[in-house]
């Protein structure tokens, strides 16, 4: 077991940590307020509509698996962040984790709506995720602390972050789901 992810980690000042959020809120504040009245008002009367579950229920057996693997490791994946590394939580959860994201990343192989029949540019991110997944475990097992952090951080923040924004670029299915 590495001594590494056993060590406390270094706490920071929480004026050193927090000062950048702080700027950004008072300048956002301060280009916001003389209009805040009309934003608060255009707010209450927004109307969300709901999801679009007759949409949902239609999609393709595939779709439906990514969809479902990728919601979970999303929110176990932000639970990975916050635990303690090293403890068993940590590693029973991280391999449930590398397991959704496998099956994430395997599933959008059947996934070929935006070309029909043919595979996109987005299935590249489908081959580093398949590439550097086992890479991630391997340097766990190998006690390589920094290079297992580096993929893993990067597979969770590009490989969902960055694709929840795409997912949601008017037109593609999650959404006509939540916003048509």
């Amino acid at each position: 077991m590495s001594t590494i992810s056993q060590t406390s980690p270094v706490r920071r000042a929480p004026l050193r940590t927090f000062w950048p959020l702080a700027v950004v809120t008072v300048v956002i504040a301060a280009a916001l307020a003389p209009s805040a009245r009309r934003l608060v008002a255009l707010g209450l009367q927004a109307h969300w509509p709901a999801p679009d579950l007759a949409l949902l229920g239609a999609l393709p057996p595939a779709i439906k698996i990514h969809l479902a693997a990728a919601l979970l490791a999303l929110a176990l994946g932000g639970g990975l962040m916050i635990v303690r590394k090293g403890r068993t939580f940590h590693r029973t959860a991280g391999w449930a984790w590398a397991a959704l994201v496998a099956l994430t990343a395997g599933s959008s192989l059947f996934i070929t709506t935006l070309r029909p029949g043919h595979f996109s540019l987005l299935h590249l991110l489908t081959g580093w995720v398949l590439i550097i997944l086992p890479l991630a475990v391997l340097w766990a097992r190998r006690h390589s602390v920094a290079a297992h952090r580096r993929a893993m951080m990067g597979l969770f923040y590009g490989g969902f972050a960055f694709n929840l924004i795409i997912a949601f670029i008017p037109g593609r299915t999650l959404w006509q789901i939540f916003f048509s």
